[in-house]
């Protein structure tokens, strides 16, 4: 195993010298081929009786019908048309164009492209070296701190309705998550029982009975260990044992300082806002609530229900605007703008305008995944902090009309390329069918401008180099 592992830092370092080299000279060697291709020809014209062959195309297509044209516009038009069809169907159902997907997927890589770090990935390192936390602004995809079970809970939802709660992507990026289980020198029936409990129990209890069987083999594995222990948290907080869930994450907390890419202190103020221990709750977004720091829906929101909690109950807009805010109604009312700017989606989910649905694995700072996450797990919280819910819908109706669609889902480049291709040919094919002769005159002359470079290149190079250099270099 030594031997083995000793060796995987040589092997790769060859292989990321191997890519970087094939992608510094892969503009070098696009010229290159374009040079050798136009030596070759000259090179080959005469054995090859290029010349000859020239001609005979030019025979060809003059003896090409009308009805020859027709039928490769309609059949060019016919194909780009089968092509749109199936990228609009793999947009609609997978939100990704299949050509742009395989393309990053397997021909990025192999040229030397570094790939996009789109998720933050499962775990974080915690063996000293601290990732840097990359900004809020960025569009960054996050694993969701409060992620539901798949098997517990995602499925069951299936069972009952026959509708997937997931989408293609949120998954595909489970599964890469997933995968780090199996890597390195992960206890394999640790990793084996994690995915038991985390796929395939159908109860929040067996997947607890799993997550601590996970915990007695797992080794020294760090990530590992960390990732049990907060999925052992979240099953207390589930099963009605918050204390003990709120424990859990603090004694996580300290003995992994570095963990703040996993934000467990979100799993930390959910369970103490459910203890209604809004003092803890205060202590906690104290030390989180800091501008070095990734802000969080959670964080600006739990800090705008702390402060509209402290007024909410005899607040009266009426009365408001006869006296004036209070300065406690001011700092509430400047939270809560703080919170909307932060992410303006919430607010519809809170105040019940939007239907909730099962969150998502995986959120979008400042988007509308974030928002369903956020909603679905602390609408219980707002609501029974009295007028809390009011304030919010005051303040944010009276100042905020219009609610961002960032990011907004664009169609990806080869649909738009496709469209375009497929409306280029049928106007082709249309007008080749009401105008066969005319058409065909075109394609003759086009066709004739595309051959004619060949022969003036080997009428240039001809007259710059010798006969005799040539003759040898035919004869080789």
């Amino acid at each position: 195993m030594e031997d083995t592992a000793g060796s995987n830092p040589q092997s790769l370092g060859f292989t990321e010298k191997l890519k970087s080299w094939l992608s510094w000279s892969w503009t070098y060697v696009c010229f290159i081929w374009f040079g050798m291709v136009l030596i070759m020809i000259y090179v080959l014209w005469s054995p090859l009786k290029l010349q000859e062959s020239l001609t005979s195309a030019s025979v060809f297509l003059n003896t090409l019908t009308p009805k020859f044209y027709v039928a490769l516009t309609g059949t060019s038009s016919l194909i780009s048309g089968l092509i749109l069809i199936f990228e609009w169907w793999y947009f609609r159902k997978y939100g990704t164009s299949f050509i742009e997907q395989v393309s990053v997927s397997h021909l990025r890589p192999l040229l030397g492209g570094v790939e996009s770090s789109s998720t933050t990935g499962l775990f974080a390192s915690v063996n000293g070296e601290a990732e840097p936390r990359p900004s809020v602004s960025e569009c960054k995809v996050w694993r969701n701190p409060l992620n539901l079970f798949r098997g517990a809970e995602y499925n069951r939802y299936t069972w009952v309705t026959g509708k997937e709660p997931l989408t293609y992507y949120d998954m595909n990026l489970s599964a890469q998550d997933h995968q780090t289980f199996f890597t390195g020198d992960t206890p394999q029936c640790a990793a084996a029982y994690v995915l038991l409990a985390e796929e395939e129990a159908t109860t929040i209890t067996e997947a607890e009975r799993l997550f601590k069987k996970a915990l007695s083999i797992a080794g020294k594995d760090i990530n590992l260990l960390v990732y049990i222990k907060r999925r052992l948290a979240m099953c207390a907080r589930k099963l009605g044992r918050i204390k003990e869930a709120v424990k859990m994450m603090r004694d996580l907390m300290k003995e992994f300082p570095l963990l703040g890419m996993l934000n467990i202190h979100e799993n930390l103020l959910e369970a103490l806002l459910e203890l209604q221990a809004y003092a803890d709750v205060q202590a906690v977004l104290a030390k989180y609530d800091d501008i070095s720091l990734p802000k969080s829906a959670t964080i600006c929101y739990t800090s705008a229900l702390l402060k509209a909690r402290a007024v909410s109950d005899k607040f009266s807009p009426e009365a408001a605007s006869r006296r004036g805010l209070s300065t406690a109604e001011m700092n509430a009312v400047e939270a809560i703008h703080r919170a909307v700017e932060f992410n303006p989606h919430v607010p519809k989910y809170l105040l019940e305008m939007k239907s909730l649905i099962l969150p998502p694995e995986h959120i979008l700072k400042r988007g509308d995944s974030e928002a369903v996450a956020y909603a679905f797990f602390h609408l219980q919280h707002w609501k029974r902090a009295e007028g809390a819910l009011n304030l919010l819908h005051c303040t944010w109706e009276g100042t905020f009309h219009e609610v961002s669609v960032y990011p907004k889902k664009e169609l990806p480049f080869f649909i738009l390329f496709t469209a375009g291709l497929c409306s280029f040919t049928a106007m082709l094919a249309m007008l080749t069918h009401q105008f066969p002769e005319l058409m065909g005159v075109f394609a003759k002359a086009f066709f004739s401008t595309l051959f004619a470079p060949l022969g003036f290149f080997a009428d240039k190079m001809e007259s710059f180099m010798p006969s005799s250099f040539w003759h040898q270099l035919t004869r080789i």
